[in-house]
């Protein structure tokens, strides 16, 4: 510990100097007082003391001192609390022996480190109680929340106890490459292969049209029932859509099964996929599956219009189509002389450019209520695009075009993007934007903001606004692309650009809503999932209330029925359902304003999550090679002891002292209050004491 001061050591003479002349002048100079010479020295000494403190301490001196700590080590105990752990011939064994096992082992590093313990599956939790009831496994998303919470952190070891199957996120090899401690694995599970059918895999549309068959495939492996036969049927509404025979020609069998399926009703049609069972299989559940199709009745139909070719066409084009619910057609404006009433949304490119004038083509779409999507670019006339007026003006200047990053606008509410498309969305390259004044109309609701060499400003990338008959948005700069290509760079797919494209045509294509009672739910949940409703209610002027109440009744498949009460939240109302078995659901919602009784009906399916029960046989080899990628070893259940020997004798995994300097203001210590109190006090006794003030 040192006294440390911001001002030169010899500052302090000055302090010393002003002490002694204050001293001197009252008790030297005063010729008048009758105390004795000791006393003069004592009183002299008193206030020196107390005046050279006082003036020390305006010199903002700090106490510096050297604080150290020890870290123990930490070894993470990560344990696979998934239903696969289970279905298997030991699972007894893992319900009881391994679990008391499992607590001698941690008790034993306890005596040398700091041992933390988390189960995962669906979730990462610090939960002291191994269930086996998690319907799905991420270790790579336990491997991130792992590395998020020990940072920089002295973690002695990772071990991982599972069997290896990971049926949701990237694969464990590639997910802890930045772990900079070994990591080592307890094989659990059973690699051997048991008598079983089951369908590995069910591929198929989440939205079919009206009409139009669509396609289901289906992957049905088999182990050890060679020479047998088996019969797949689909089923809706226990009337067979289809139905085939399998013979099962080797002991490790599979085989893909293509169906074409005609959608006839328009909703949720619900469609079961069952295998036959076979005595002797210890699993059944994965011999059926459950499928949701929502038949709609048609396409939306989107046309692109451009001024001339670009790979933003390209781009866009290419996330539409990679979803079932757009028909895309592309056409240059000099070859175009279609009517527009045949298409759901128009898409302009840098139109209306410099060299066409597309009057006709915006007249029509405001005539027919056709909703636009303008993007702007080079060969964009601005004068005429701000004669438009949709929802923002751009004053351009000379210097032209600008270099401009997405920033996400908090205040967006017209829609809703992924938290990892709003990361990724941060690493997006620029798009050359209108260097200008921007006006945007109050009414407009802004996704993006441009970010200029990381200042995010006013000026918008991404907007919507609407009119009482149609909705339009504006993409104001050009090089869309690059994003499409960067989302793919960073994450080997095309899912964040595709997500930013398919909601913002998504949401120009939804009719504007005059409704008075509108109820919104997402159509397609999964049983972990609770039921989330909301609900708005306007009076005559549009204005949100929520001065009546709403009810709400579900009806499942058996015509059970299920009543509800919305709550108030904000200008608007709210409805945590919870969660429900699989199957296909009906509601209808109610609320009375006045006089007046408003409906609203609608549908929704819950599918099965049993991804636990498609791959049994533990991947043992993964571990074993996940545990020499960094170092450590594999282990069975049956040596855990042999494990915690192993960590024990490790020398690189030791306890850490860390040296951290502390400043301190010696004007806030309350002792240094105390010592100036105490020799003005004395001071006074004393002069008191001696017959003077």
């Amino acid at each position: 510990m040192s006294v440390v001061t911001e001002y030169p050591f010899w500052f302090f003479l000055f302090c010393l100097l002003l002490g002694g002349v204050y001293s001197y002048i009252l008790y030297y100079r005063d010729k008048k007082n009758d105390f004795s010479a000791n006393l003069i020295y004592v009183l002299a000494a008193l206030r020196f003391t107390a005046i050279t403190l006082i003036s020390f301490l305006l010199l903002s001196p700090l106490i510096k001192t050297l604080n150290k700590e020890s870290e123990k080590p930490v070894i993470i105990l990560a344990r696979d609390n998934s239903e696969s752990v289970l279905i298997n011939k030991d699972s007894s064994y893992y319900k009881t022996k391994f679990i008391e096992d499992l607590k001698s082992f941690k008790e034993k590093l306890e005596s040398k480190f700091e041992v933390k313990s988390y189960n995962f599956g669906e979730k990462i939790d610090e939960s002291k109680a191994l269930t086996f009831a998690d319907r799905f496994t991420d270790i790579s998303a336990m491997f991130g929340d792992i590395q998020e919470r020990y940072s920089n952190r002295n973690v002695g070891a990772l071990v991982l106890l599972s069997d290896g199957i990971f049926n949701k996120g990237n694969s464990p090899l590639y997910s802890g490459e930045s772990f900079k401690f070994p990591v080592y694995t307890v094989a659990m599970g059973d690699t051997s292969l048991q008598k079983d059918i089951l369908l590995s895999k069910v591929n198929a549309n989440k939205i079919a049209y009206l009409g139009n068959k669509f396609p289901v495939e289906i992957l049905v492996s088999a182990n050890k029932l060679k020479g047998q036969r088996a019969t797949i049927d689909i089923t809706k509404a226990d009337k067979s859509v289809f139905s085939k025979e399998i013979y099962i020609t080797s002991e490790r069998y599979s085989e893909t099964i293509n169906v074409q399926i005609e959608a006839r009703e328009t909703g949720i049609q619900h469609y079961v996929i069952k295998l036959n069972q076979f005595e002797g299989e210890i699993n059944t559940d994965n011999n059926r599956r459950d499928i949701f199709v929502e038949v709609m009745e048609g396409k939306e139909k989107v046309l692109i219009l451009a001024d001339a070719p670009h790979p933003d066409i390209t781009a866009i084009k290419q996330a539409l189509e990679s979803s079932f619910n757009y028909e895309v057609t592309t056409r240059f404006i000099d070859q175009f002389n279609e009517p527009l009433n045949k298409y759901n949304i128009l898409i302009l490119h840098q139109l209306p450019s410099l060299k066409r004038n597309i009057a006709n083509i915006t007249t029509q779409a405001s005539e027919q209520g056709l909703p636009v999507l303008y993007i702007l670019g080079s060969n964009t006339n601005f004068n005429s695009f701000n004669q438009l007026k949709q929802g923002i003006q751009v004053l351009i200047e000379k210097s032209g075009f600008t270099d401009a990053q997405p920033a996400f606008s908090n205040n967006f509410a017209l829609f809703t993007l992924s938290e990892q498309t709003k990361k990724v969305l941060l690493d997006f390259p620029p798009l050359q934007c209108p260097f200008g004044s921007y006006k945007v109309q109050n009414s407009s609701d802004v996704l993006f903001y441009q970010r200029i060499n990381g200042i995010t400003t006013e000026r918008p990338i991404i907007l919507f606004s609407s009119d009482l008959n149609k909705k339009f948005a504006v993409i104001s700069g050009e090089g869309i692309w690059r994003w499409r290509l960067n989302d793919y760079l960073i994450k080997n797919n095309h899912e964040a650009f595709d997500e930013i494209i398919t909601k913002t045509i998504q949401y120009l294509s939804v009719k504007v809503n005059k409704s008075f009672f509108r109820v919104f739910v997402n159509n397609n949940n999964y049983e972990n999932e609770p039921l989330m409703f909301s609900a708005e209610v306007y009076n005559q002027s549009y204005e949100l209330i929520t001065d009546p109440e709403v009810e709400l009744t579900i009806t499942n498949e058996q015509q059970k029925s299920f009543p509800y009460a919305f709550t108030k939240s904000g200008s608007s109302y709210t409805l945590n359902a919870g969660v429900f078995p699989p199957g296909s659901y009906k509601y209808l919602a109610k609320t009375k304003v006045g006089e007046k009784l408003y409906q609203q009906v609608g549908e929704f399916s819950v599918s099965v999550l049993n991804l636990e029960t498609y791959n049994t046989t533990a991947d043992h080899n993964m571990l074993n090679n996940l545990a020499g990628k960094h170092k450590g070893s594999m282990f069975y259940p049956k040596q855990l002891d042999d494990l915690a020997n192993t960590l024990l004798k490790r020398d690189d995994i030791k306890t850490i002292s860390y040296a951290h300097k502390q400043f301190t203001d010696l004007i806030n210590l309350f002792y240094i209050l105390l010592i100036i109190l105490g020799l003005l006090s004395t001071e006074w006794f004393l002069r008191k004491r001696a017959g003077s003030y």
